[in-house]
C-alpha cells in the first residue's frame, strides 16, 4: 500500500474495516476518494467506516452517495435503510429501500433480518418474525441474527423461545454481550 498500489491501498482498508480499526481505513478511502470520486465501492465502505466511527452525518452523506452513483446496490441499499430504521429516522424510506435489497440478487440472510429488523422497529412483530426466523435459518451462527429473532420472540409473547435464543446469540461471540446478558432476566422493556 505504501507504495501508492490502488488495489493494495485497498485491501489495506478492507482489511482495517474487517478488523474493525475504522480509523485506520476510513483515512484511506478518503485518500482513494480523491482520485476516484465516483467509485461508488469506495463511498459505500468509507461511510460505513464513518458510522461505526459515531460519525453519522459524514456517513449517511457517503452512503447517499454511493446509492447515487449505482441505486440498485443490495449492500447500501440495506446499510443505510438499516440505518435509518434503527436510529429511528426515515423509517417508511429506510423500509422501502430494505424491501429493494431484499428483491435483488444475492439472498442475503443479514438483508432478510434487515427486513425483519424494520418490521420490528415498526412494532410490526408478525410481519417481523417471517424475516427473521428466515434470516436465522439461512445462517444459524449469526449472534445479531439470533439476537434479533429473541428480542421478536419476546415481543410476541413467546418470552421462552426469547431467552432460548438470546443464550444461543451468547454462545456465538456477540458484539455487545453485556446488551444481551441484561435481557435475560426480565426481557425487554415495554417498546416506546
Amino acid at each position: 500500500a505504501a507504495s501508492g498500489d490502488p488495489r493494495a491501498q485497498r485491501t489495506l482498508a478492507d482489511m482495517y474495516r474487517n478488523l474493525g480499526r475504522y480509523q485506520d481505513a476510513e483515512p484511506i478511502y478518503s485518500r482513494m476518494l480523491t482520485a476516484n470520486p465516483n467509485d461508488w465501492r469506495l463511498h459505500f465502505a468509507r461511510g460505513a467506516a464513518r458510522e461505526r466511527l459515531g460519525r453519522w452525518p459524514e456517513a449517511e452523506a457517503d452512503l447517499r452517495r454511493a446509492l447515487e452513483l449505482s441505486p440498485d446496490q443490495p449492500e447500501v441499499l440495506n446499510y443505510l435503510g438499516y440505518s435509518w430504521v434503527d436510529r429511528g429516522e426515515h423509517l417508511e424510506e429506510g423500509l422501502s429501500m430494505i424491501r429493494r435489497a431484499v428483491e435483488l440478487p444475492p439472498t442475503s440472510a443479514a438483508i432478510i433480518d434487515s427486513l425483519g429488523w424494520a418490521y420490528f422497529r415498526m412494532g410490526e412483530y408478525a410481519q417481523a418474525l417471517e424475516h427473521v426466523e428466515r434470516a436465522v435459518e439461512l445462517y444459524p451462527a449469526d449472534a445479531t441474527l439470533n439476537d434479533h429473532l429473541g428480542d421478536v420472540y419476546w415481543r410476541l409473547g413467546r418470552r421462552i423461545e426469547a431467552r432460548f435464543q438470546w443464550q444461543r446469540a451468547l454462545t456465538l461471540e456477540p458484539d455487545d454481550r453485556a446488551a444481551i446478558d441484561a435481557k435475560l432476566p426480565n426481557g425487554l422493556a415495554p417498546p416506546p
